[in-house]
């Protein structure tokens, strides 16, 4: 079976050149196609950080195995990690985090053991990095949450909780706060709760998530999340087992999938050999897994976890009285404790059984679409409005405008009411929305909407439109703070 390969930036030649080492040490059945990618390819003038090669192959084999990489700096390009993730659709991100002995936390000496993985959505959010400046003063950002890419992660995730015989799947999410965007997470995450009767399935909103995970980790199993949180909340449990270091991460596709560490490229100790491979060492066992590779995967894992209660460490972590080893002594030592197995969380051995093969090629892209079919009305539209007159001002000007179609509802600033009632204490920047609806709550027409907007802007700049649609009997928008 052949992968593509990317070493990357910074620590990742080092550590990618130990994982590869310990794989060829234990027979792993895999050959290598290197691929180029990363800063030293944008510094090349591809502005995705990666060759046409590159990507070629990676589509072609399904699979890319990478170290860490570095977008630069000052130079308005994407960062190549996410463009990765998003070009190629791997629309779960897979990140387990369990208790490592020999590496100290808080909770192992607590006797707590943690076993919990994180899966976030990998493509939509805030990551879709759509951002405008509406006046000097206000940035917008973009968040899209759909339906077909929410249920793309939950079935994922429940799936995968499904096999690993999870006790309890939960969804986090700020459905309290972002009604419409979370909810619909929420929303898919209990449709597909229904397909899985045997798991138990639970929300919980993220603030408080955070809160109980620094606590009672224990509690937790399986917990998905939208993009942005799930980024967050991964994070926080990787310090939980350790740090960075020992967090690795599956993003997953139906064609293609990446097996990549988290932490960064660490210049500082680049070329040293010093760095930790332990992160991509477990990323790597996880794509083992992903292929059927079950006996080597395990094989491995209980090497290394002997190697660390054995107090083998790099100079990241471990008992400072025992000398840290470099990169390359920590894989040797790995490579020496194949066969031995570890006092605790020894993995159990199962026999390979690859059938991993990369997806048929596909020449157009796919469409993704629920398949709702309710009726669609346009009832009213957001004018997202430069101006700094007061609230009363300004809607004594666009209630001139509005004709007989439409009345003025509402004036918000900065998602709080402002008019027809509010406070005086309540600060405003240079950007409003008013809310327009249907005078006689008859359906109105895009043109309609377009008339309006070239009335208003007669006499103000109108930075943005939004359309405010009903489907069926229910509004597909929100109201303003205190309206």
């Amino acid at each position: 079976m052949k992968i593509a390969v990317a070493k990357g930036d910074g620590i990742g030649p080092e550590i990618m050149e130990a994982v590869l080492r310990i794989f060829k040490a234990n027979n792993v059945p895999l050959q290598y196609e290197m691929v180029e990618m990363g800063k030293w390819v944008f510094d090349k003038g591809f502005n995705n950080g990666m060759t046409p090669e590159a990507k070629q192959t990676i589509e072609q084999l399904g699979l890319l195995f990478k170290g860490p990489m570095e977008t630069p700096k000052g130079k308005g390009v994407k960062s190549i990690n996410v463009t990765a993730r998003k070009t190629w659709n791997t629309y779960a991100n897979k990140r387990v985090f369990k208790s490592l002995h020999g590496v100290d936390t808080v909770f192992s000496k607590a006797g707590i053991p943690i076993n919990i993985t994180i899966v976030r959505e990998n493509i939509e959010d805030t990551y879709g990095g759509i951002e405008h400046m509406l006046t000097q003063d206000v940035a917008l950002c973009r968040r899209f949450i759909t339906r077909p890419g929410s249920m793309q992660v939950m079935r994922y995730a429940f799936e995968m909780a499904s096999k690993k015989n999870a006790k309890r799947i939960s969804c986090g999410h700020k459905a309290n706060i972002m009604k419409i965007t979370d909810g619909l997470f929420l929303e898919c995450f209990y449709e597909v709760a229904k397909e899985y009767p045997h798991l138990k399935a639970d929300d919980i909103i993220v603030d408080d998530l955070c809160m109980k995970l620094v606590t009672r980790p224990d509690l937790f199993d399986v917990v998905v999340l939208p993009n942005l949180q799930g980024d967050i909340v991964s994070d926080l449990c990787a310090g939980l087992v350790g740090g960075l270091g020992f967090a690795p991460s599956a993003n997953i596709g139906d064609h293609i999938s990446i097996f990549e560490a988290v932490h960064g490229t660490a210049p500082d100790i680049a070329g040293k050999n010093l760095a930790n491979p332990t992160a991509l060492l477990l990323s790597g066992l996880a794509m083992l897994r992903h292929v059927g590779l079950f006996d080597n995967a395990a094989t491995i894992e209980n090497a290394l976890r002997y190697t660390l209660e054995s107090g083998v460490h790099t100079g990241d972590f471990g008992n400072k009285a025992i000398p840290a080893v470099n990169t390359t002594e920590f894989a040797d030592a790995i490579i020496g404790n194949f066969g031995k197995i570890p006092q605790e969380g020894a993995v159990a051995f199962a026999s390979n059984a690859s059938t991993y093969s990369p997806a048929a090629a596909i020449t157009v892209h796919p469409m993704l679409e629920s398949g709702q079919q309710k009726s669609e009305a346009i009832v009213g539209a957001d004018l997202f409005i430069q101006c700094n007159q007061q609230p009363s001002a300004l809607a004594a000007l666009l209630e001139a405008q509005t004709k007989d179609l439409f009345k003025l509802v509402t004036i918000s600033n900065r998602g709080t009411q402002v008019w027809p009632t509010g406070s005086v204490y309540t600060n405003l920047v240079n950007q409003y929305r008013a809310r327009f609806e249907s005078s006689n709550e008859k359906a109105l027409q895009q043109a309609d909407i377009i008339a309006l907007y070239e009335r208003v802007s007669k006499h103000v700049k109108v930075c943005s439109v939004e359309l405010l649609n009903q489907w069926g009997d229910q509004k597909a928008y929100s109201l303003a703070q205190g309206q």
